[in-house]
């Protein structure tokens, strides 16, 4: 689990389907940088929840809950790609959490991980060229630009260009003080009582 101040990364569980499918799974604008296609049906959402939590077991991957709600919000996740490097695997938020400032909370929190677990010492993160708001994330929090690449979009066939960018991990930063702390042994959420952390998407 990976706690922060108004979000909370944790593995999924079944009864998220309903919620990721209202607030991600099924809106237009948070599929609109990423590689995955809409789901159209509760049931196909279902099933889609079943390969995200046997997804999650094996990768550092976490659905993201609003701590206020409770609610399942989006997903994350980050790899170990060599020794010392991680890399950002995909950061989704619904359409109805934007500009709350979440998404700088869970990129810290996924670069905190990854200095932890993997004594990782650079941080990887992708954006589209045309998702602004992502690059702005990226150069606010100290990221700077490395490469830029054409990709293929199998879903409508064109090719865009990834800007990638880079961010050295400071070892001695506090996490305490950052806001985000990655809770190895905790058993549950505190609002989400009676939820035991097992082993995404």
């Amino acid at each position: 689990m990976l706690e922060c101040e108004d979000v909370i990364l944790d593995k999924a569980r079944i009864r998220d389907w309903r919620d990721m499918y209202e607030n991600v799974w099924s809106r237009p604008e948070s599929a609109r940088y990423m590689f995955w296609k809409l789901t159209e049906n509760e049931e196909d959402a279902y099933h889609r929840m079943e390969r995200t939590i046997e997804f999650e077991k094996s990768h550092d991957a976490y659905l993201v809950y609003e701590r206020r709600s409770g609610k399942a919000i989006g997903f994350a996740g980050a790899e170990k790609v060599s020794e010392g490097v991680c890399e950002e695997a995909g950061i989704c938020l619904g359409p109805d959490y934007f500009r709350k400032g979440y998404g700088r909370q869970i990129l810290q929190a996924l670069i905190d991980h990854c200095r932890e677990a993997y004594h990782a010492r650079t941080f990887i993160y992708s954006s589209r060229i045309d998702n602004i708001a992502s690059r702005k994330l990226a150069e606010s929090m100290g990221f700077e630009k490395f490469d830029e690449i054409s990709r293929f979009d199998e879903r409508d066939g064109k090719t865009y260009q990834l800007i990638r960018y880079k961010k050295k991990i400071v070892v001695t930063d506090n996490l305490f003080n950052r806001g985000c702390i990655s809770l190895w042994y905790r058993p549950c959420r505190p609002h989400r009582q009676g939820r035991i952390h097992s082993g995404w998407q």
